[in-house]
């Protein structure tokens, strides 16, 4: 885990100059999450903002067990039944107890490090991931919702191309955002729930919405009002994002990502990446007191043959957000460009 639950900063003093200034810094962030914490907490219940817009504040967790695509055994069926949404939570909770309750096992070199032959994780004991204990609160089969049958559409040659596309660890550019720490697994945009650390905070201003994701603490500020788009040459990693009000919904139209942006394979981008033609659109409406619906709309017609849907209704949390700190980025770099020259050095000998 990465997270300043893990790594707290504010108990690393050194001097007393040090101590000072850490004092102040972490008393200044003390009292920054706690105004966040109980702004959002007084307006939980509320139906709009002061100033009249709808109130989608607070921290959301979008953990959930269900799979972004529909299993194929699952054919047609769009919903499960309440009694299989039983025996599904039921599972997972065994299978963890089952998995921690494992006798421990040395690990091994080489072979696939995320994960075993058996299906359970290999880069970390169970015990670290947190993908959650329930379904979805609408029972869908998948969070895929467009098209119909739960499935990513079929890709492009050049999707395919980069779909069979084997990287050879030549340089940094064959390693993904996520390897330099750059881009979390599930920080998006778009959002999609993998592994840990699974919080979305937002934050309102009469002018701009703020999403902060709690992996690789990724902050977006989406302005609202008339803002002039940047020049289409001009490329981000989380891309170039505008919002308006359609209704109760928030939507949030994003352009201009990084051309060719690779993301981790639990994202379903995956290995694809995106072109510059990749247009998202986000939508955010608050359901209930203790419900955002979170839906997005990816369009990339140089790697899907049309464009795709999914929805992940995220729930409300009163815990605060951490600090997340990625310190996997200083090494791995340099130690999996090194590992693939050993590797070629041992094949030429």
């Amino acid at each position: 885990m990465h997270d300043a639950r893990h790594h707290r900063a504010c108990g690393a003093e050194t001097s007393a100059d040090m101590r000072r200034g850490w004092k102040r810094y972490c008393a200044a962030t003390a009292a920054m999450l706690a105004m966040m914490t109980s702004s959002a907490a007084a307006q939980r219940d509320s139906v709009t903002t002061p100033w009249g817009d709808p109130d989608l504040q607070g921290v959301w967790d979008f953990r959930t067990i269900t799979p972004f695509e529909r299993p194929e055994e699952l054919g047609d069926q769009a919903f499960h039944t309440a009694e299989e949404v039983a025996s599904l939570e039921s599972d997972v909770v065994d299978r963890n107890r089952r998995l921690l309750d494992r006798p421990a096992e040395r690990a091994s070199a080489g072979g696939n490090v995320d994960s075993r032959t058996d299906g359970t994780p290999g880069f970390y004991n169970n015990f670290w991931l947190d993908t959650g204990l329930r379904t979805v609160g609408t029972r869908r089969t998948s969070l895929l919702i467009d098209p119909q049958n739960g499935r990513l559409p079929a890709l492009t040659p050049l999707g395919q191309e980069r779909a069979e596309r084997q990287y050879p660890f030549d340089s940094y550019t064959d390693l993904d955002a996520g390897d330099r720490c750059i881009l979390g697994l599930n920080a998006g945009p778009p959002i999609v729930p993998a592994a840990y650390n699974q919080n979305l905070l937002l934050l309102q201003t009469p002018d701009e919405v703020v999403l902060l994701t709690e992996m690789v603490h990724t902050v977006r500020v989406v302005p609202l009002r008339e803002h002039p788009r940047l020049d289409t040459r001009i490329l981000q990693w989380s891309g170039d994002a505008r919002g308006y009000w359609d209704g109760d919904t928030l939507v949030v139209e994003t352009r201009n990502f990084v051309d060719g942006r690779r993301w981790t394979t639990s994202n379903p981008m995956g290995a694809l990446g995106n072109t510059r033609d990749l247009r998202l659109v986000e939508r955010f409406t608050r359901a209930d007191a203790d419900t955002l619906e979170y839906e997005f709309t990816v369009h990339d017609p140089e790697i899907w043959t049309t464009s795709w849907t999914a929805s992940v209704p995220m729930r409300r949390s009163d815990e605060p957000l951490y600090e997340y700190a990625c310190h996997e980025g200083n090494y791995s770099v340099p130690n999996i460009l090194a590992g693939e020259r050993a590797l070629e050095a041992a094949a030429s000998r």
